[in-house]
C-alpha cells in the first residue's frame, strides 16, 4: 500500500494510492498542513485493508498536491555518516554507534513542490536517503524484532545548506522548506528485502549518487534498536538512513543545487521524489 498526505481545493487530507487515484481515508480538515494529524501511520493492515475496499471517496492522483507523509509532531531522527563509500569521500571513520542528527518536519515539503534554497548561503546540497517510518511504537527495542516496529518505507532529500552545517548539524540540516520526503509511505510487505533497496539521486538527470542498502555501515535493525534506547519511537516517527557518496561538497570543484535545477531521489520498490529549486525570495506555496 502507499499511504499519502494532500491538499486539495483548500483542504487536508490523507489517503492511499489505488492506481491513479487517492482514496481519501480519514476525513478532511481546513487545519493547515503543519497543524493537521497524519493517523494513517497508527492504523494496523487490517484497517487499512477495510478502509481501501469499503465505500469510499476517490481524486484523480494529478489533481492533488502531495505533502511530505510526516506530522508536524514527529520524531524526524537522521543517521549521519552510514554508507561505507561516503565516510571514505569524507574522510571519517565509523564509530562504535551510529552518529545522528534531528530534523525539524517543517524542513520537509512534498513530492513535486519547491524546495528553497536559503538566501544566506549558495552552498546548498542534494543527499538521497532511504526513510523508514515506525508503525508499532516501542522503546528499548530489540535488534532482532526491530522490523516488527516498521510500518513502511520513503524517500528522502536531505538538503543540507554546508556553510551553516559548519557552524552545527542543527543548522546546516534544518532549514526552512530545504528538504523533502515523498512521495508516498509504501508499505513493509511491499518491500521484498529492505537489506537491498536500491537509492540513485539524480540532478537535472544525471546520476550523482548510486548506492544499496547493503552500503550501510549501520543497517536499519540497528538504528531502530540504537534509537529506542534513548527515546520512545511512536508511530509516525521517522528514521532517514544517510546518503552514499557523492554529495556536492566532496567534489572538486563542489556541485551545489541552484534555482532552476531538478533533484530526484529513486528507491527500487518504493517509487521516485522529484523536486525543483527555488531561490527562498520566489518562494511559493507550491
Amino acid at each position: 500500500m502507499r499511504l499519502v498526505r494532500f491538499k486539495y481545493e483548500g483542504r487536508v487530507g490523507q489517503g492511499l494510492v489505488d492506481g491513479r487515484h487517492v482514496v481519501v481515508v480519514g476525513g478532511w480538515s481546513g487545519l493547515s498542513p503543519e497543524e493537521v494529524r497524519f493517523d494513517l501511520a497508527t492504523w494496523d493492515r487490517a484497517t487499512l485493508e477495510s478502509a481501501l475496499g469499503g465505500a469510499r471517496e476517490e481524486i484523480a492522483l494529478e489533481a492533488v498536491t502531495l505533502l511530505a507523509p510526516v506530522a508536524s509532531t514527529a520524531k524526524v531522527i537522521c543517521l549521519g555518516v552510514n554508507y561505507r563509500d561516503h565516510a571514505q569521500e569524507v574522510n571519517q571513520e565509523a564509530g562504535d554507534c551510529p552518529p545522528l542528527f534531528a530534523k525539524y518536519p517543517d524542513t520537509l515539503i512534498g513530492h513535486e513542490q519547491a524546495i528553497i534554497r536559503p538566501r544566506v548561503s549558495d552552498t546548498f546540497d542534494f543527499e538521497g536517503e532511504i526513510a523508514i517510518v515506525i508503525g508499532k511504537p516501542g522503546r528499548h527495542i530489540l535488534r532482532e524484532s526491530a522490523m516488527d516496529h516498521v510500518l513502511g518505507y520513503s524517500c528522502l532529500m536531505d538538503g543540507s545548506v554546508r556553510e551553516y552545517q559548519s557552524h552545527s548539524p542543527t543548522a546546516g540540516k534544518n532549514f526552512y522548506r530545504s528538504s523533502a520526503m515523498g512521495p508516498w509511505i509504501v508499505t513493509a510487505d511491499e518491500v521484498a528485502d529492505a537489506s537491498a533497496i536500491e537509492l540513485v539521486t539524480r540532478l537535472n538527470g544525471e546520476i550523482v549518487q548510486s548506492a544499496t542498502s547493503r552500503d550501510m555501515i549501520f543497517d536499519i535493525p540497528t538504528a531502530i534498536a540504537y534509537v529506542s534506547r534513548w527515546t520512545p519511537l511512536r508511530s509516525g516517527d521517522v528514521i532517514s538512513m544517510g546518503t552514499p557518496a557523492g554529495v556536492g561538497w566532496a567534489r572538486t570543484p563542489p556541485l551545489w543545487m541552484k534555482p532552476g535545477d531538478t533533484v530526484e531521489v529513486s528507491l527500487s520498490g518504493i517509487g521516485t521524489l522529484q523536486n525543483r529549486v527555488s531561490d527562498e525570495e520566489n518562494e511559493g506555496e507550491g
